[in-house]
């Protein structure tokens, strides 16, 4: 019984043998077709073709360990390029080597606040991101044309929400637009992008954290952000109710966000 017993685990060596050297050589396969994937992703995510669609930004990724070269033309296009990638599936590590070009503007400078009060206008779907900007000595003067006055007030928010920023002159003009007309069934999907692409789940959670970074009533809280099928989930910590809920509602107005889990906590 032992002989053949002997003979059986012999002859399952080869058999054995194989089926290993199979699965090392698929491993290598396996890792490169995730690589290519995760090169993919990046580049067809809603923010590389939208807010970063100028920049020249090469994305290598080699075992999920991802490596981005090229230049930008801003310091917050660099945060944004790191954060979409490092958002996306099987992405293990971001090595950020983007390069800014050109002389960037000082921290609260006219500048800053600028590129700040756009950005944060761009995000949001409630306001309109072809609102004018202008700013001076730290004011932002904004112009333009709303559909209404709740979005000509909620434009105002936003910016005065904006850390730095000393004062908002809103001077935008309120007018009716077609979109109030339109029925439930004909308004845009809000997951849908301007072009018509859905907005992904890396490039939703992108736009989450930049935006609550970007106010400063929510700057400081130690927020997590995760984003399924449109569906972002934020955990973390707040000093109070009221922290809780704007967080909650300034996520709700960010484009491509379907609806917001908000299981933050308070101190």
């Amino acid at each position: 019984m032992q002989a053949n017993l002997s003979k059986k685990v012999i002859s399952a060596i080869p058999v054995v043998i194989a089926a290993l050297t199979l699965f090392a050589f698929s491993l290598p396969v396996q890792a490169a077709n995730t690589d290519s994937g995760i090169e993919s992703a990046a580049k067809k995510s809603h923010m590389f073709n939208s807010y970063l669609k100028d920049d020249d930004i090469k994305v290598q990724a080699k075992n999920g360990d991802v490596t981005l070269t090229g230049s930008v033309a801003t310091e917050t296009h660099k945060s944004v390029a790191g954060e979409t990638v490092a958002n996306l599936p099987d992405v293990k590590s971001v090595d950020n080597q983007l390069e800014i070009k050109g002389e960037q503007p000082s921290k609260m400078s006219d500048a800053w606040l600028l590129t700040k009060v756009k950005t944060t206008l761009l995000f949001h779907r409630s306001v309109s991101a072809s609102t004018e900007v202008d700013v001076k000595n730290s004011i932002v003067t904004l112009a333009g044309v709303a559909d209404n006055q709740a979005q000509k007030e909620l434009t105002t928010e936003y910016a005065s929400d904006i850390e730095g920023v000393k004062a908002v002159k809103n001077e935008m003009t309120v007018t009716k637009s077609a979109k109030e007309k339109q029925t439930i069934g004909e308004k845009v999907d809000a997951r849908i992008d301007m072009i018509g692409n859905k907005i992904d789940d890396a490039s939703i959670t992108t736009m989450v954290k930049m935006t609550l970074l970007g106010h400063r009533s929510t700057s400081a809280l130690e927020t997590s952000v995760t984003t399924k099928d449109g569906v972002v989930t934020l955990t973390g910590k707040a000093a109070n109710a009221a922290e809780v809920a704007l967080a909650g509602k300034l996520t709700s107005d960010i484009n491509g966000v379907q609806s917001v889990q908000n299981n933050m906590t308070v101190e």
